[in-house]
């Protein structure tokens, strides 16, 4: 009483040949979808290529925006430097300008005493 069981898309008794699909007519008629893979392919390959030369770019520019913020900061602390009241007097020393001892006199006051 045991049935015969069949399988779907198979024989009975004959073993599953790949070879049968492989034949110049089925190739010839999936050409288009093959040269569809070599498309998805070659666009892939360009698409890591392409993500390796950005990923280079931004490294670059990273490290170039970290030399020109050390150069600010370099260049900053520079003129806090030099815009002191002792540095500032030390540069205009060889020109003959020093820093006044007396106060600054207002000239409204001497035009008001002269009336």
């Amino acid at each position: 009483m045991q049935e015969n069981i069949k399988t779907p898309g198979k024989a009975p008794g004959r073993k599953a040949d790949w070879r049968r699909f492989l034949n110049h007519q089925w190739v010839v008629e999936n050409i288009p979808f093959f040269l569809f893979l070599a498309v998805l392919a070659v666009l892939y390959i360009y698409n890591g290529h392409y993500e390796d030369k950005i990923t280079r770019k931004i490294g670059a520019t990273e490290k170039h925006i970290k030399e020109l913020e050390y150069e600010y900061k370099t260049i900053k602390s520079e003129v806090i430097f030099r815009s002191k009241a002792s540095e500032l007097a030390k540069a205009v020393e060889p020109l003959g300008l020093r820093e006044l001892t007396t106060a600054p006199v207002l000239l409204d006051s001497i035009a008001a005493a002269k009336r």
